[in-house]
């Protein structure tokens, strides 16, 4: 059993840095007042109903609303095997512009300071803050799989669209009704959201107030507290001058110039295969069940193992094989380019698995919201510039997770020699002062 008691002491012997920040704390602190020098006892029991509490209340909204983000994105592909090109009279390359114009707008705003508005920071960092580090790679990893099951439930949608227009006849386009259908559910989804997912644990209407402190006490192992929305400008500084921030952007804009490609045109490279319109819908669907499977086994293994980033690599390692297969079988062999497609959907694995190293690895509310800033805005980047230079034997390239590794191993390395000294002291409440993962020699970075 863990025993934590309320109140600040800071010592004269404490790093610099560290009482320097100790005045703007984070909003867990809120959690202890008026409770000043009480005891908070947290066990393994009283942790796992939590986790479950947690899980049963946050999950399945994440994973849907998360789930309906992409589904938006691809029902543009959807649609332009079902008229949309030949409706509005696109020609040249207007689809490849069409495609790019989404990211457009997402990389017009994602702005750092407004960034933990946008759906996809927003669920990162609501991870992040609930959860323990050894939990966040799998909760991740379950949520962005419903990018999977969202392509599995809008290719049966859409092929569903369009076949009955085709024997029924309908009053409108069938693109049009794909649209009209993912928009509306997007919208009822987006109002259970706002209602049901609280900004923090400490007003959350589904735990009493015992449980709230419990719920952020259970996540002080993570050295990161759960949110200090003050603008720290060496927060910025330092997120702009970590090289690991710039490692984390190098891969997402390598990785998503390729997905920006096949995301948008995965529908019409089927149809390249020999196949129909109607049927590219429907065969496009075991796509999404590969990248189920291939986000939500990395995330788990990769929390198991305790390296993220090496189990994730196996995933990336299948997209190659996958795009070698479209690029080199003959064209005549239309089923085996197709596995190749579903090949391609394992992907994602080292992007979910950097991503939730974000999450884990960098501290500091204001440094965190920089670094997810970056790493979405080259995420768009490589989403823009995909559809304009879209090939099929493009493939995702492995290159920044290892210096990534090597950089983990190193830091920890530093921090642990930094705490033997003699004279260093650790605060109490330590975890909860809003410092950044390099200036808290108490925080630990994971693989």
């Amino acid at each position: 059993m863990e025993k934590k008691s309320a109140g600040l002491d800071r010592r004269r012997s404490a790093p610099g840095k560290v009482a320097k920040h100790a005045n703007d704390a984070d909003e867990a602190m809120k959690a202890w007042a008026g409770h000043e020098g009480e005891v908070l006892e947290m066990d393994e029991a009283t942790s796992k109903r939590l986790l479950k509490k947690i899980d049963l209340h946050l999950m399945p909204l994440l994973c849907v609303i998360y789930g309906l983000n992409y589904l938006d994105k691809t029902t543009l592909s959807y649609a332009s095997v079902m008229g949309i090109k030949q409706d509005i009279n696109l020609t040249g390359d207007d689809y490849q512009w069409l495609s790019s114009m989404f990211y457009f707008g997402e990389l017009i705003r994602k702005r750092p300071r407004l960034m933990h508005r946008q759906l996809g920071d927003l669920l990162l960092l609501t991870t992040e803050r609930w959860y323990t580090k050894k939990e966040q790679g799998t909760r991740i990893g379950i949520w962005f799989s419903f990018n999977g099951w969202a392509q599995i439930f809008g290719g049966l949608l859409a092929y569903g669209i369009a076949k009955g227009a085709r024997l029924h006849g309908s009053a409108i386009a069938p693109w049009k009704i794909v649209f009209l259908v993912t928009g509306l559910f997007t919208m009822a989804m987006g109002g259970l959201f706002l209602l049901f997912v609280p900004d923090s644990q400490l007003n959350a209407r589904w735990l009493g107030p015992l449980d709230r402190r419990l719920a952020v006490e259970r996540v002080r192992i993570n050295q990161q507290g759960i949110g200090n929305k003050h603008f720290k400008a060496y927060q910025l500084k330092e997120a702009l001058l970590d090289p690991l921030t710039w490692a984390f952007a190098f891969y997402a804009l390598a990785a998503d110039i390729p997905n920006g490609g096949i995301s948008n045109f995965f529908s019409q490279l089927i149809v390249s295969f020999g196949y129909t319109s109607e049927q590219s819908l429907l065969y496009g669907t075991p796509g999404g069940a590969i990248e189920v499977v291939a986000l939500i086994l990395c995330g788990y293994y990769g929390d198991r193992f305790g390296n993220r980033l090496l189990v994730s690599t196996s995933g990336l390692l299948l997209s190659i094989l996958g795009m070698i297969l479209i690029v080199a079988l003959p064209l005549s062999n239309d089923v085996g380019r197709l596995i190749g497609y579903y090949l391609t959907q394992a992907s994602p694995t080292l992007f979910v698995a950097l991503l939730s190293l974000i999450a884990t690895n960098v501290a500091g509310y204001t440094k965190k919201t920089t670094v997810a800033a970056i790493y979405l805005i080259s995420y768009c980047a490589g989403n823009i510039i995909g559809p304009q230079t879209f090939r099929p034997k493009d493939a995702p390239r492995y290159v920044p997770a290892e210096i990534t590794i090597i950089c983990c191993w190193h830091l920890n390395k530093k921090k642990a020699a930094f705490r033997a000294r003699p004279e260093y002291v650790k605060l109490e409440n330590q975890e909860w002062l809003d410092l950044t993962d390099k200036e808290n020699p108490e925080f630990i970075y994971s693989l």
